[in-house]
């Protein structure tokens, strides 16, 4: 655990000198929203695996700042680290449920373990998250974001476990709003396409899958800045979105959500015959710096 004082922001939000703790802080939307709530005068705590690429995020930052190491999937971790943070930073306004691993891959070919992780830091690692830190929000009448993806509505081959914890999530965030609404505790999901990350850049290494996110209509495949994401993200948080969509035209996809299935069955039928013609299927293990470094921690 570290802090720092932070510095005063010129331009006032809803934001200013409340408490955000945002999981899955280390790099990637993590980090970028982390910079986006200090700039906009939050004060802000990061939650992820490694001490010392939070340490370095925070450092950054013109703000106050709390970094605490945890895995998200160890309730009995996160349970204690909120404590800590309440008797000594206070209790938070806003909670991001961030912290997101994937893998890719054929399911037949994946590993028990891996596919496991995946739906362990997803779902049940925002679970963990939302009991952990529910008591503050309760107190501080605040606000939950649930980090979800498009994968929650349109899921995909070779990429089950992403798939089913995300739809997963989103509905766990959805039950929790309404559980809570009554008590003034507001819940948000954010739904992203793909963003600018290290592990959505690592997809272009395996064959599979860049072809099959090749194969997307153009604005389906496009990459977005995470900056751009980050903001929009925070932006939500400030009005206590219920939803957010980045980018926002991934809204008009939630009436035909009934089609997507049928459809993506459909594609796919058609396309992987001809993809395992010219590309090997394998599994990816866990994508990305991030995913790396949670398989290195895990087996240490």
């Amino acid at each position: 655990m570290s802090s720092r004082p932070g510095a005063p922001v010129r331009n006032p939000s809803p934001l200013t000198g409340r408490l955000a703790v945002v999981t899955g802080a280390a790099r990637g939307l993590g980090a970028a929203m982390v910079r986006e709530l200090a700039g906009r005068g939050a004060r802000v705590v990061l939650l992820g695996r490694e001490a010392e690429t939070l340490e370095q995020v925070a450092d950054s930052l013109a703000a106050e700042t709390h970094c605490y190491a945890v895995d998200v999937a160890d309730d009995a971790a996160m349970t204690r680290v909120a404590g800590q943070i309440h008797d000594r930073v206070g209790s938070p306004s806003v909670v991001v449920a961030n912290a997101g691993v994937a893998e890719g891959g054929p399911f037949a070919e994946s590993s028990p373990a891996t596919w496991r992780r995946v739906v362990e830091v997803n779902l049940i690692g925002s679970a963990n998250t939302a009991r952990a830190f529910l008591p503050g929000l309760l107190a501080t009448r605040g606000y939950f974001l649930q980090i979800a993806s498009t994968a929650a509505f349109g899921s995909a081959p070779m990429m089950s476990a992403y798939c089913a914890s995300k739809a997963g999530a989103e509905s766990f965030a959805q039950s929790l709003r309404a559980e809570l609404a009554h008590q003034g505790v507001g819940v948000g999901i954010g739904y992203l396409s793909w963003t600018d990350t290290d592990m959505i850049r690592d997809v272009d290494r395996y064959g599979v899958l860049r072809e099959l996110r090749a194969h997307m209509p153009p604005p389906a495949r496009r990459v977005h800045p995470v900056g751009t994401v980050a903001a929009r993200m925070v932006s939500a948080v400030e009005r206590r979105a219920a939803t957010v969509y980045a980018p926002p035209w991934l809204r008009l996809a939630q009436p035909v959500r009934p089609l997507l299935p049928p459809l993506v069955t459909w594609f796919s039928a058609r396309e992987l015959p001809r993809l395992a013609e010219r590309t090997r299927f394998e599994a990816t293990g866990l994508l990305g710096a991030g995913g790396r470094a949670d398989q290195a921690a895990a087996e240490g």
